[in-house]
């Protein structure tokens, strides 16, 4: 879990609205700090520091987090469920993303970010994903590429009860049965790996493992939540009606926000 924020989202100087305007261009728009921080001022004239819109992302992660991970996702029982990795830079190292989602609703179930390409954070990222059903079904089905760290995972979850099958699409080419029949499945968690490295290109990399995760958090929130597609006859994966009814992206965030601290006050006080 992210580490309790020092910014108080509920005691900003600034308009609340300056804080969606600021999430809107830096997550849904992959833009960095600075370029959030300048097309504030060229556009809205509003002056806000990068430093502020780094603290507003930071803080606003760590309200976000519990909300995404928490959820009460409605996951597909069918052959649905795929995963692969991508990388970002952090000091300039490579650390990996374990992407796991459902590509038929389009929601992300797993997004963090590990060190280490290797079972223990294949593993982790599982558990993510299983956390997310209500039930698990009879018969679950994961679909991952040839790493061997997934079934080294499959055998973890077995040694303790939990049980699933796993189908590992190999290569780029259809050479085998299990590649011919779910290639479908991967291309979808190709193209979130594609629709993240376009918001993530404008950031260079990040400055901590942190600050990583604190992105991860709001792009996770951004998919499931705001982000319209196409094969949803764009429309957002997760319907949420207080948030549909906002007028405006950056009204939506604000909303989200919203919802994110009800559910932490109501986590808190029933504790």
């Amino acid at each position: 879990p992210l580490q309790p924020s020092a910014v108080d989202l509920s005691r900003i100087r600034n308009p609340k609205y300056v804080l969606g305007l600021a999430l809107t261009y830096y997550v849904n728009y992959g833009l960095s700090t600075r370029q959030t921080s300048s097309i504030l001022w060229d556009v809205h004239r509003i002056k806000l520091s990068h430093q502020t819109v780094a603290n507003y992302a930071s803080s606003a992660a760590r309200v976000l987090k519990p909300y995404v991970d928490n959820f009460p996702y409605e996951l597909s029982n069918t052959v649905s469920i795929c995963g692969d990795e991508t990388y970002v830079k952090v000091l300039g190292k490579k650390h990996y993303i374990f992407f796991i989602m459902d590509a038929i609703k389009k929601i992300i179930t797993s997004y963090s970010i590990f060190l280490n390409r290797d079972g223990v954070s294949a593993i982790k990222a599982i558990y993510s994903t299983l956390s997310k059903f209500s039930k698990l079904p009879q018969k679950l089905l994961l679909i991952f590429d040839g790493n061997p760290i997934y079934v080294l995972a499959q055998h973890f979850f077995a040694q303790h009860g939990i049980y699933f099958d796993v189908k590992q699409v190999i290569g780029l080419t259809n050479k085998d049965e299990v590649s011919k029949e779910y290639r479908w499945l991967k291309q979808i968690i190709e193209r979130l790996n594609r629709t993240f490295k376009g918001v993530y290109e404008g950031k260079n990399g990040f400055n901590s493992y942190e600050r990583a995760n604190e992105f991860m958090a709001l792009f996770a929130a951004f998919f499931n939540f705001l982000r319209r597609h196409s094969s949803l006859n764009y429309n957002v994966p997760v319907k949420i009606p207080e948030v549909l009814d906002m007028p405006d992206m950056p009204s939506k965030w604000l909303k989200l926000l919203k919802l994110s601290c009800d559910y932490l006050e109501n986590s808190r006080s029933s504790a």
